[in-house]
């Protein structure tokens, strides 16, 4: 890959309307992997997200608690902040589209979106509520999916993934009162997104490696025929539409939410005197990183609002769809409470320890399960036993033996070629997203280190031979640098550990640590998990559930 490339990494916007769930935190790690990665070779990184504050989650919470949308979507976009930084996002610009800059991009790109030929003004089918006496957002109305006939919402059906229109559904009601709704009409804009398949068809067929799931999804949506979509909606909470005649109107949330990664970014790039027309131009390099539910607003929602609105806009390269994560075998519901809260994780376990899991059991291919005994079992095994091994095995004998003083020495060669061959394997991996494989890679050369340091004895050759001894120490310490630059995108904060007590920085690239590097007090990285926590978790588990 070429030095200094532009990429944008973007991780999917939360809706602010209650706390993130482990769901929320295993389709979004991936992106910060991937914006390590790249800062780490030398590329200039724009990683952004933030908090989706409009729409009617957000007004169904407000009522419930009898307060404002603002004020519930402005404690938890705070909490969602304080709990990323807690867990080592690194995210250039988090924003939420509340913020008067977002609420200024989007508004002057829909400006220059109704020039367009795409989009037309229409008289439409509304569902109204005779009881609430106000038009329905289709979050608000219930009833059964028109694709496979299961109990959905009007949005979008989670047991098919339809992308619905509210007014199609069979047999609704509203779900505030339970009355059946009817319809009545409204003017509205919409965006003829049925004149975009042949280049929706194109932009597919031109990306094989997305994962399985977009490329079916997406496939499917235009195989199904596209539909065309309102631009507006009769709402009072979101952002003013820009058009005379639309005052009593806002722009419908997906059709504002997805252009939050270009507002956030071009806030990003003025702050750091960085080229917007660059990242969003042709030779940018541009990841969408999200759960399978938000597949069509990446492959076929956004694409079609930068491809309408004309101004060359990049589009999505590469879509990083996590499939679900269920919860001791069971599918997440905050509904029923049966999810467990990442503010209740982080302040419990170790970030690192939390990351390692939900990436080395991350849902790429397939739905996986999240189980406290599985949890721990891993951290135990594999953090503790074979990283946090490895290194205070090696390290605790320098100080003590060695006065933590690493003697000279040569690299040795299988070594040497292991360390070189793993940069490239799975820096590779990391650019395709797959960070799975990448990290179980690099966990391979970490077993191999303990396997070497158990083969070479030094606890005996400290005293039989000490040039032997002293050569070991030298080989596990490189094996110990190198891997702790390799993880720095997975674990970040035990890798700056050890990268500052070898005295490496975290550049992707084979490091070799001198002779003569003194450590300073070093600490443990990792603490066993007592078995008991497990039951201990679960349990509190049951009691959540029963409070619901």
């Amino acid at each position: 890959m070429d030095k200094k490339k532009k990429v944008l990494v973007a991780g999917a916007w939360v809706y602010a309307n209650g706390s993130l769930h482990i769901g929320h935190l295993a389709s979004l790690l991936p992106g910060d992997v991937i914006a390590r990665y790249h800062r780490a070779i030398g590329n200039e990184v724009c990683y952004v997200s933030g908090s989706d504050c409009h729409g009617t989650p957000v007004s169904i919470r407000a009522r419930a608690e009898q307060t404002t949308p603002e004020a519930i979507s402005d404690f938890y976009h705070k909490e969602f902040k304080e709990l990323f930084e807690k867990l080592g996002f690194s995210y250039d610009g988090y924003d939420k589209t509340s913020s008067e800059h977002h609420k200024k991009f989007v508004t002057e790109f829909h400006k220059r979106l109704y020039q367009s030929s795409y989009v037309n003004e229409r008289e439409v089918p509304q569902v109204y509520c005779p009881k609430c006496e106000k038009v329905l957002t289709d979050r608000l109305v219930l009833g059964k999916c028109p694709v496979c006939g299961v109990k959905t919402r009007g949005d979008q059906c989670d047991a098919c993934g339809a992308v619905l229109e509210a007014e199609n559904l069979i047999e609704p009601y509203c779900s505030v009162c339970h009355t059946p709704t009817v319809l009545t009409k409204s003017k509205h804009l919409y965006i003829e997104i049925s004149k975009l398949e042949k280049e929706l068809t194109a932009y597919l067929e031109s990306h094989p490696e997305w994962r399985k799931n977009a490329i079916a999804f997406t496939r499917r949506y235009i195989e199904e025929g596209l539909k065309d979509r309102a631009l507006t909606r009769d709402l009072d909470w979101g952002i003013d539409v820009p058009k005379a005649g639309y005052e009593d109107k806002k722009i419908y949330i997906w059709a504002e939410n997805v252009l939050g990664y270009l507002s956030v970014s071009e806030e990003v790039c003025e702050k750091k005197g960085l080229s917007f027309e660059e990242l969003w131009g042709k030779d940018a390099l541009h990841y969408y990183v999200h759960g399978k539910g938000n597949i069509p607003f990446h492959t076929i929602i956004l694409p079609s609002l930068l491809l309408a609105e004309g101004s060359g806009y990049h589009l999505p390269d590469k879509i990083i769809s996590s499939e679900y994560i269920t919860l001791e075998g069971e599918k997440i519901s905050t509904s029923k409470n049966w999810a467990i809260w990442v503010k209740d994780l982080v302040n419990r376990y170790d970030p690192d320890s939390l990351r390692y899991f939900f990436l080395i059991n991350g849902p790429e291919k397939r739905d996986t399960d999240f189980s406290w005994r599985e949890y721990v079992t891993t951290h135990n095994s594999e953090l503790l036993g074979a990283y946090g091994n490895l290194v205070n095995r090696t390290l605790a004998f320098l100080v003590k033996y060695r006065d933590g003083i690493l003697p000279d020495g040569v690299v040795d060669a299988e070594i040497k070629t292991k360390i070189e061959e793993l940069y490239g394997k799975a820096g590779k991996k990391i650019e395709e997203g797959e960070i799975r494989s990448a990290l179980e890679d690099i966990f391979e050369f970490i077993r191999f280190g303990n396997q070497y340091f158990d083969k070479k004895q030094p606890w005996k050759t400290r005293t039989e031979d000490e040039k032997a001894c002293d050569d070991t120490l030298y080989q596990c310490v490189q094996i110990i640098g190198n891997a702790a630059v390799l993880l720095a995108p997975f674990l970040p904060f035990s890798s700056e550990k050890v990268l500052g007590w070898l005295q490496l920085t975290k550049e992707w690239e084979p490091k070799t640590v001198a002779g003569g590097v003194k450590l300073p007090e070093i600490s443990i990285l990792f603490s066993r998990l007592d078995k008991s926590v497990i039951e201990e978790e679960k349990e509190r588990l049951k009691a959540q559930k029963k409070k619901n």
